[in-house]
Order: C-alpha cells, then structure tokens, then sequence
C-alpha cells in the first residue's frame, strides 16, 4: 500500500512531513484520543487541507475487529453529505494502522471551548443540541439507519459562523435489525449509553441521544460524565438558575432503558425548542402541590397560633406540636402532604430522628423511589441544609441511620437504574463517617462499607475493562457482594430489598461470570448462590402478595440467564 510512514517514537504516530499515498503530506497533529491521532495534511497539488486520523493498534483490545468495522464503515460514510458533517475523502488500510482522510473543519471543538470559556448559556447549549438533533435525524434516517456511538463535546467541532459539524466518526455503525447486541465495546465511557459496553442490547439511534443528553449536561455544569464520580446529578445541583425543564430533558435523554428515553431525535429537537413549557408545567405542579399542602395545613396552623399566643411555644407545647404534626403526616393518605409534614417537623425540631426516617420510611413505602421523591430530598438538602448540619451534630446516629436508609433506597429502588449506585455511595459514605466507633451499629458501619466498596468498583471497572486493566478486580468485587448477601440472610431487610439485592446479583452473575470464572470463582459457587435465592424465593412465594410475587417472577427469568452465562463461558 504504501511504505515508510510509521517512526515508533513510544507509541504509533506519523512523522510530520510524511507524505502519504503520494497525495496528502502530513504538517502537524491537531488532535488525539484513545484510539486515535488526527493530523493536518495538505494535498499540494490542489492546496486544500485535509484531516486525517490515525487509529492506532497500541493499546486497543480486538484492534483487528475495530480495522475491519472501520472499513466497513468508513465506505458507508462516504455516501453521505450534510453541513453538519464532514466529507470522508479517502481510507488507507496498513499493517498496524488504519488511516481516513476528510474534510479539514477550521474552528475549535467544544471541548476547547469549555476549557477556555467554562460553562456555556443555556440557550446556546440548546441552539447546539438541536442543530446536533438535525444531524443524528440526518444519519438515523439513511437506509439502514447509522448510530454515530461516541458524541461528546471533543468530537463537536464549533465553526466561526457558529454552526457546528460532528466529527469523528470511528466508532460509528450500521444498524443491523437482528442484531441482539453489538460485538465490540466502542464509545466514552459517561457520555456512552450502557448497551454501548455488552450484553445490554444493540445500539441504535436512542444511544445517539444518549450521549447528546450527557454533552449537554457537561456544557452546562462543566462536570464531565467520564471523569469521576462518572454521574450525572440533576443540572440545578450546579447551578440552580438552570432551566428545571431543561434538567428533565436531559435526565430523559441519559435513562439507562433506551425505551425510556426520547425515541427519536425529531422527539428530542421538539421538546428543546419548547424546553421553557417543561419548566412551566413543573411550576404548575408545583403549585398544585403546594395548593394542596396548604388547605391541609390550615387546621394546624391555627392550632400553632393559638399555641404561640397563649403559650408562647413552651418547650412542652412544642414538643407536643412536633408530636402532633408526626401525626397528621403520618395519617395522610397522600404522600406529598405527609412529606411536607414530617418537613415541618424538621423545622421544628431539627435533631430529632423521627420526622427524618418517616420521610425515608415513606420514600421506600411502595419499593420505588421517584423522581418527584427526589426532589423532596434535594428540597430537603438545599432549603434546610442548616437543619441537616444541626442533626448531623446534635444527633450523630440519628443522621447516620438516616443516611443509610436514603442510600439502600437509591441502590435497591431509584428509577433511573444507569445511577442508582453511583447516587448511593455519597449517602453511605456521610454514614460511614458516623458509624464509626459506634459497636450499637457495627452492622451497619459493615453494610455501609460494602455498599460503598461495590459502588466504588461499578464506578471503574466500565473505565478499566474498556481500557483492557480490569483484570483482578473481580474477585474482591464478588466477596463483598456475597458478604452482603450473607448479611441478609443473617437478618433480612424487607422483602422487597432482599428481592431487589437477589436480581443485583443474578444480573452480574449474567454479566461478569466470565470474569468471575477467570478470576477463580467456581461454578458450583455461583450456581450454589443461583439455588439458595431460588429457595429463599420460593418460601417468600408461598406467603407473599401480588407486588412480591410479580418481582420473584421477574427474578427467575435472571437466574435462568446467569445459569446460562455460567454454562455458557466454561
């Protein structure tokens, strides 16, 4: 093909002044990646620039099923022609490396721009989201589809008109109807969608919006999902005069179900041009709930009145106001006027226990934990932060307990299952922090320790195996979530928790028992775990209602996948 274009200086790189295919000379790299370099080249006889990236296969796992998917795709990409895209010009396939030729895009990508400017306007993001949305409609709609698979500020190049071009296109793909999953793990990890990385489906265009929503929240917070803590938290966190209908946007686009997100970049581009009607309807809701709370709220207020005029809120009466509120909020049918309730009574009393784990006691009463839930929790954590600080110092088990009830309620029931976790960890680890040196609560110091330890290891190991190190990781991984488990048979947290710990484990037996297996865990071990949950669940069966029965179901299909996968991968 051609000779003498690689100097190994360290890694694979192109030596300027290079002149490949006889056509295109190399001047300098302006660009790099993990898998890649890009360089600027001159055609000299026509003197025009042109990009041209080199994948290099130092460091790349598979490094010959990514050259052939290049190849492939790269064919497929030179058909294509749209002002938010660049011309693919030419491929030039060698030995160990894979070059393309394109279109040379003068300007500076978003990633500069975030360096060098910080965060960006919201109404700008948006300008930039929906003219990314008319690209992803533009590729999703070619005949068969093509999933794009690693937007991210990085491979947004922003030109001086302000327009914006996606660029880099190695890890993109045909979509392929019968295709159950995709082979090869390919994208970055925090702006890419879970099915990116095996075993969790095929990509298709709802990846693509994957990542544009997770671009967008690291334009607008400055926080990058693939920089630890690897999460996305809800943009008013940052910065709360965001747009609240923004933030559910974004937090609909970055759903770990793909059925749970936009389903199209037509759906997504409709709801950015009306994102303001989103923050309207929240205000609305708002004040239907407060509407609500307030009607509740007048018998007790005049009890409060008359208990300050004639009292004047003697330590007596206030405890017994506290008392009385607990009440009200605990014989509330709704959960929203209960919640404002036992808020009032942290308000009241601020290092008292109660009101605290009644709210947590709500929060898990029906096995889910909602966004709208959330928001109460943020309420609680933004509007009466000097009242947790109080609880925290007036009453250290007290806020410990509470502490890790919120975090068994974002790991075993939060409704967005990408984060669950991630969210958790921060909550066991403010309880760890006041369990310590407490024997009343050594079990849970020890729970606290193994949830944060296990949600360490989902934070990198998605990293790691993508970068070929998690060899070794496994194993430790295993003996603490088997301790955990062992915990609960020991002294079972409610029925619901349990099931819920029974479908985590069931689900990476499915997903690592490959891993496992190399890394000493037997498969009796595994399949012995598989039988004890199937017996435990077998005993809930027989006296449990309707909710535990459909979640023991959902189980049994998982256990029968990680039987399987353990059979499978021997």
């Amino acid at each position: 093909m051609f000779r003498g274009i690689l100097e190994r200086h360290g890694i694979n790189m192109l030596e300027i002044g290079t002149v490949i295919d006889g056509k295109y000379k190399i001047l300098n790299e302006i660009g790099h990646g993990g898998m890649s370099t890009v360089y600027l080249a001159i055609n000299e006889k026509a003197n025009k620039p042109w990009a041209v990236k080199e994948v290099r296969k130092d460091g790349i796992r598979d490094f010959e099923v990514v050259r052939q998917s290049l190849m492939v795709e790269t064919d497929m990409l030179k058909k294509l022609s749209h002002k938010g895209l660049p011309s693919i010009i030419d491929v030039i396939d060698e030995e160990d490396n894979f070059l393309i030729v394109m279109d040379y895009i003068e300007g500076t990508t978003l990633r500069e721009v975030l360096r060098e400017k910080g965060v960006q306007p919201q109404q700008q993001v948006v300008e930039w989201a929906k003219q990314l949305c008319d690209v992803l409609r533009y590729l999703h709609g070619r005949k068969p589809p093509i999933i794009y698979r690693d937007m991210k500020p990085s491979n947004i190049m922003l030109r001086s008109d302000g327009s914006v071009v996606l660029i880099d296109f190695g890890t993109a793909r045909e979509f392929k109807e019968h295709n159950i999953a995709d082979t090869t793990c390919l994208g970055t990890q925090g702006y890419a969608a879970p099915e990116q990385f095996g075993g969790q489906g095929q990509t298709d265009g709802r990846t693509d919006i994957y990542s544009l929503g997770a671009t967008m929240y690291h334009l607008l917070t400055g926080h990058n999902p693939s920089e630890p803590p690897y999460e996305m938290y809800p943009i008013t966190t940052w910065d709360s005069s965001l747009s609240t209908g923004l933030e559910r946007i974004i937090i609909k686009c970055t759903q770990r179900n793909p059925k749970d997100r936009f389903q199209t970049a037509d759906e997504l581009y409709y709801a950015l041009e009306h994102f303001r009607d989103y923050d309207i309807s929240a205000m609305a809701k708002y004040k239907r709930h407060m509407a609500v709370f307030m009607s509740s709220m007048v018998l007790s207020g005049a009890l409060l009145l008359t208990a300050f005029c004639t009292g004047h809120m003697a330590a007596g009466k206030l405890a017994g106001q506290y008392d009385y509120i607990m009440g009200v909020a605990q014989k509330s049918s709704d959960k929203q006027t209960s919640a404002e309730y036992y808020m009032q009574a942290i308000e009241m009393d601020c290092t008292k226990a109660d009101a605290y784990q009644a709210l947590a006691e709500l929060f898990a009463d029906d096995g889910k934990f909602s966004d709208d839930e959330e928001q109460l929790l943020i309420q609680l954590n933004i509007s009466t932060e000097r009242y947790l600080a109080e609880f925290a110092h007036g009453n250290k088990t007290g806020y410990a307990d509470f502490c890790y009830r919120i975090g068994t309620l974002y790991w075993f029931c939060y409704e967005h299952e990408e984060s669950r976790q991630l969210n958790a960890v921060k909550w066991f680890e403010s309880a760890l922090e006041y369990y310590e040196n407490n024997p009343e609560r050594a079990m849970e110091e020890k729970q606290s320790r193994l949830y944060t330890e296990i949600g360490t290891f989902y934070k990198k190991v998605m990293l790691a195996h993508v970068e070929g190190n998690d060899s070794g990781m496994y194993r430790e991984y295993w003996e603490n979530l088997m301790e955990l488990k062992r915990m609960n048979d020991d002294e079972p947290d409610r029925e619901m928790i349990t099931l819920r710990l029974y479908e985590e484990i069931a689900g990476r037996i499915t997903e690592y028992a490959r891993y496992l297996l190399e890394e000493g865990i037997t498969q009796s071990e595994m399949e012995k775990v598989l039988g004890e949950i199937s017996d435990d669940m077998d005993k809930m069966e027989s006296y449990s209602g309707s909710a535990i029965k459909t979640e023991i179901s959902k189980i049994r299909v998982l256990l029968e996948n990680a039987s399987d996968m353990i059979e499978s991968s021997t």
